[in-house]
Parts: structure tokens; sequence; C-alpha cells
């Protein structure tokens, strides 16, 4: 089996927020050597989604979020290697982020990992039912309607047969910095 790694992104907000994600995370992506990038809603404008597929990689999975009026779909499933995940922005949760609500989405969706965003704040939880949530946090750090860090983040998320390893990064100055890493088998 091989190794797969996915950048993992959200609420890019740009132009609207945001002119552009940060110089230190752009040159970070851009030399990390992706296999494919998720990005779980609020990208508001096509631009971003076509220069990963320019720079980073072909394979862009991207979903809408409450501030998107792009045609992508509410959530997706993706198979890497043997671990199904699933990617949804999380608009409709109350509150926002709020564990058991996204859980059950997982459960009704049939998978162990899910990514959302809605937020703006990142956060990994393995939770008692057997379900790994991501949340990237926002890529440029910019405010959201429920708060958020207003620290630029991301998440990176590696498949190695069965074991699932995240790592969010955060931008401090001008220096990504690894915020947490938690690792499971499936």
């Amino acid at each position: 089996m091989n190794l797969m790694r996915a950048l993992i992104l959200s609420d890019s907000h740009i132009p609207e927020r945001a002119v552009w994600i940060p110089r230190p995370i752009e040159e970070y992506i851009l030399s990390e050597g992706f296999d494919l990038v998720v990005h779980a809603g609020d990208v508001i404008e096509e631009r971003l989604i076509r220069f990963i597929k320019e720079r980073v990689t072909k394979d862009v999975f991207a979903v809408k979020g409450n501030m998107d009026y792009l045609k992508l779909p509410r959530y997706v499933k993706i198979q890497l290697e043997s671990v199904e995940l699933g990617v949804t922005h999380g608009d409709r949760v109350y509150p926002r982020g709020n564990i058991a609500v996204l859980t059950r989405f997982a459960h009704t969706i049939g998978v162990r990992v899910l990514v959302s965003g809605h937020t703006h704040m990142p956060f990994i939880v393995y939770d008692k039912s057997g379900v790994l949530h991501v949340n990237p946090g926002s890529i440029t750090g910019v405010w959201g309607g429920g708060g958020g860090t207003g620290i630029p983040s991301f998440a990176e998320l590696t498949v190695n047969s069965r074991t699932v390893t995240v790592t969010v990064f955060e931008l401090v100055g001008h220096s990504i910095l690894k915020k947490e890493t938690y690792s499971h088998i499936f």
C-alpha cells in the first residue's frame, strides 16, 4: 500500500475577506507534493481551486459552504487506501462544530473520518463512536460568523494502509508551526 498525503483546507473566503492565502502557507503547499487537496467550503471564488489544480495536484475535492455560490456538492466521500473520508462544510450544524451532530452525519454517510469547516477554529477529535473529526480552521485566518482564532491554519492528513495521521499547522509570524498531531489505526 502507498502513503497518501492530503492537504486539508477550509474557509478561505477569497476575495471577500482575504486577498490570498498567506505567502508562507502558499510556499509550503507548493513545496510538499500532496496527492490530493480537500477544501471544506467557503472557497468563494474559483481562483484558489484553479491555482491548486495547476500548481499542486489535479485531484481537488471541494464542498459548498454557506458563502459559496459555486456549483459544488454539499458533501463528498473519498476513498483513501482502506479509509473512507467524508467532507462537509458544517454550516447546518448547531452550535458550530458540534461533535455529536457531526458524528451523526458521519454515520449517515458511512465514513469514519469526517472533515468539516465553518468554525474558523482548527480541531482534531476522535469521538467514542469511532469517528475521527478534522477541522483545518481557516487557511487565511479571516473572521467567521461564529468567531475563529484569527490565525491562518490548515491540516495535513496521511493514510498509510489503515493508519490515519492528522496534523494541524498554524502560521505564527512567518513560521508554519505544528499545533497538534493525532494518529489512529482503522
